[in-house]
């Protein structure tokens, strides 16, 4: 099989499979179900917050949000500190991106609540503070694996510096970028089940109720769907770092 069919069954394959995913979320009638068959003695097995649908919605949109600016941040951050003018800074940086994830994102969600009250905002601020090191460190590894004979042969054809970084630079480091694009938005999908607590609804919401009312059917309403939902951006983002990679 070629490299080019194989990457056409990829994507085909994935899309199947998100294409089922939708159709899972869409039918509580499955889920209660399932739910009523594997936890018989529970009175009530469907979070009544609202549709599945409507959850894995909220939590998307949270996730796309922080990893959105987790990246364009991240990535900024790390080509300034490769730059003559900013590499004074990439150690203090380096050790900033580390700290931030030494914190416990409910100690963060803590912090955040008195700043920027409940829900959405203090959520997206600490996925963010989440899925920064991975891409900055990603956008700094990337760059600075790149050979100097590379830069020099850019700049003996007369290149300028934002040439190089936009014609070389960038595009050979994209793959290592993507890399830590597809930790982060996987790391903060898991994460965001947090936001729950403080009232950012999304997959946490039957995970947090269930673990409150002793109810596993509620917890499992919603992990099982964040664990697909977490394979799928895995999946996705993974074929179009092997898309990239191969153009």
């Amino acid at each position: 099989m070629t490299e080019k069919r194989s990457r056409v069954l990829s994507w085909v394959l994935l899309g199947l499979f998100l294409l089922a995913f939708v159709l899972l979320i869409s039918n509580m009638a499955w889920w209660e179900s399932f739910l009523r068959w594997f936890f018989p003695g529970e009175k009530q097995v469907l979070h009544p917050r609202g549709t599945l649908l409507e959850l894995v919605a909220e939590h998307l949109w949270m996730v796309i949000v922080s990893s959105g600016l987790a990246t364009i941040i991240g990535i900024s951050i790390g080509v300034l500190v490769t730059r003559p003018m900013g590499r004074q800074y990439l150690p203090l940086v380096s050790n900033l991106s580390s700290l931030g994830q030494t914190f416990p994102p409910v100690a963060v969600l803590a912090l955040a609540v008195p700043l920027l009250g409940f829900g959405f905002k203090p959520t997206v601020a600490a996925l963010l503070l989440y899925g920064l090191l991975p891409i900055l460190r990603n956008t700094i590894v990337g760059i600075e694996n790149i050979p100097a004979d590379v830069r020099e042969a850019a700049y003996g054809m007369g290149m300028s510096s934002w040439q190089v970084l936009f014609r070389i630079e960038l595009p050979l480091a994209l793959k290592v970028i993507m890399s830590g694009i597809r930790i982060s938005v996987v790391i903060n999908i898991g994460t965001a089940t947090v936001g729950a607590t403080i009232g950012a609804g999304g997959l946490g919401s039957p995970i947090i109720a269930g673990l409150v009312a002793e109810n596993p059917a509620f917890v499992l309403e919603g992990a099982i769907p964040a664990a697909l939902l977490a394979f799928s951006a895995d999946a996705l983002l993974g074929n179009i770092e092997k898309t990239i990679s191969t153009a």
